[in-house]
């Protein structure tokens, strides 16, 4: 595959929390990426419990500054950024403190999911979306990694599909397997709210993670089954509905079956052209 502008988008990355099924291959997809010539770039959210002066966090006022509407509340975005030792990369961090200032990623003390984490997700999203506006570089490939990145390709589908800087970006999701959790019964409102119809919203009526990923899937050019916990419900479903999908839960080399299903997507759209 030649050389492509590769965009990441994961709501973990290693070494910035700690290492798991998500934020381990969040780092090691885009480095091994970018050894191999692409130009990359990588998004996450700014947790409170991430440590800035650890890290080497700091803001990028040129970036800062814009105002993003999550269900009729104003909320400014703040972009930070942080090089990764060893990986010669950077990493972009969404930043606001009404949604990520907490010092927990998707908990409380109480153990108990946030209630606004659908609104989190909403707003991560979308943050990446005017920040890679405002840095004016259209990617080729999109890779959300992540439930809380599915939202993503719906956003770009639905609200972007004539962008120039997007339209001829194709998206890849990593799906994982999670925990049961129920996101708000007002997640239909929400994306109400940002102008989906009344069918666009249906399959987000009573979500919870599973159901999310497998409504955002509709809008995604392809999908990566990751992780030991999948379910084989996950597994059947994701096999049936997409066409272009590929299982890493057993691979021996992610990175390359990931850039197989690269090529694969932006093929498919040359054969279509």
């Amino acid at each position: 595959m030649d050389s492509k502008r590769i965009l990441y988008v994961s709501q973990e990355i290693h070494p910035y929390l700690p290492e798991n099924e998500i934020s381990k291959p969040s780092l090691e997809m885009p480095r091994k990426m970018n050894e191999s010539g692409h130009q990359v770039r990588v998004f996450m959210p700014r947790y409170g419990l991430i440590n800035e002066r650890r890290h080497q966090l700091h803001e990028v006022i040129r970036l800062s500054g814009i105002n993003i509407i999550v269900n009729d509340e104003d909320q400014p975005l703040i972009i930070k950024v942080a090089s990764v030792p060893q990986a010669r990369m950077q990493v972009y961090f969404i930043d606001n403190d009404e949604f990520f200032k907490r010092k927990a990623i998707f908990y409380n003390e109480d153990e108990e999911f946030h209630e606004d984490n659908d609104k989190r997700a909403i707003f991560f999203c979308r943050g990446v979306i005017e920040t890679v506006k405002k840095l004016g570089w259209s990617p080729d490939i999109i890779h959300c990694h992540g439930w809380m990145a599915s939202f993503l390709p719906l956003y770009l589908k639905k609200f972007h599909h004539d962008d120039p800087m997007f339209s001829d970006s194709k998206t890849v999701l990593s799906v994982y397997g999670a925990t049961e959790e129920n996101l708000s019964k007002s997640l239909p409102d929400y994306l109400r709210f940002d102008g989906l119809s009344d069918d666009e919203v249906a399959p987000f009526a009573d979500a919870n993670i599973s159901s999310v990923y497998r409504a955002n899937m509709a809008y995604c050019d392809g999908v990566a089954l990751s992780g030991s916990k999948l379910t084989d419900e996950m597994k059947d479903y994701v096999s049936k509905n997409v066409s272009s999908m590929i299982d890493l839960t057993e691979s021996e080399d992610p990175n390359s079956e990931i850039a197989k299903l690269y090529e694969q997507v932006i093929v498919e759209e040359e054969s279509l052209a």
